[in-house]
């Protein structure tokens, strides 16, 4: 049975544009709708068909993935007969040891942890809401995955790999290593689970008790 329009629009929540600021009043979608601004066209907010199976098996193949691009050596260097194996962690180590603190906390935040807390913090908001169960902090947790969505710089690391690649390509024989490709792989998962969770989504129905959520 349909909720009558008025039970919709007393459910419904106020939302502003992310672009252009408007007010608008986003009621509880169905699968598969999306909410746009009327005045700029952007979206603001969208139900995805299959509910939270998709960002959830994302975000848990994400974490996967960071869990093992920091367990296997990133890159070999052969210099003049030596080798140096780097780690994801080890190179925030080895800038810290070579005087470049500043800059190894910034690597080990944004390529390590920021990522680290975004997956775990959204997958606990995301169960949470899927079992119906009221586990502590949600609504804690749910507000401070904006704050860190900014610190989430995987991409920006990924690109200092590669001009390290071009720069010392002529002094130095450098093999990839398994955390690099997994690492890659964490890139675009990120990005996929990132653009399948959507806060306004889980805000409502964390806002209404009883909801059934698939």
């Amino acid at each position: 049975m349909s909720m009558p329009e008025h039970a919709a629009t007393a459910l419904a929540e106020m939302a502003a544009c992310h672009e252009c600021d408007e007010l608008h009043r986003v009621p509880g979608l169905a699968p598969g709708a999306t909410a746009r601004c009327h005045v700029c066209g952007a979206v603001l907010a969208r139900n995805p068909r299959g509910g939270l199976g998709r960002p959830i098996a994302l975000y848990i193949t994400a974490l996967i993935l960071l869990l093992l691009a920091n367990m296997f050596p990133f890159l070999t260097l052969e210099i003049g007969g030596r080798k140096e194996v780097c780690t994801l962690f080890g190179a925030s180590r080895a800038m810290y040891n070579a005087g470049m603190g500043e800059l190894a906390v910034v690597v080990f935040l944004t390529s390590i942890l920021a990522p680290a807390l975004m997956m775990s913090s959204g997958l606990y908001v995301m169960l949470s809401v899927r079992l119906r169960q009221s586990w502590p902090a949600v609504r804690l947790l749910l507000a401070w995955i904006g704050h860190l969505e900014p610190w989430v710089m995987l991409d920006v690391f990924m690109l200092g790999v590669l001009v390290a690649f071009v720069k010392l390509g002529n002094m130095a024989t450098m093999h990839t290593g398994n955390s690099l490709y997994a690492f890659v792989g964490l890139i675009l998962v990120f990005a996929a689970a990132s653009s399948s969770f959507d806060r306004h989504l889980l805000w409502h129905m964390l806002g209404v008790p009883g909801r059934k959520h698939q």
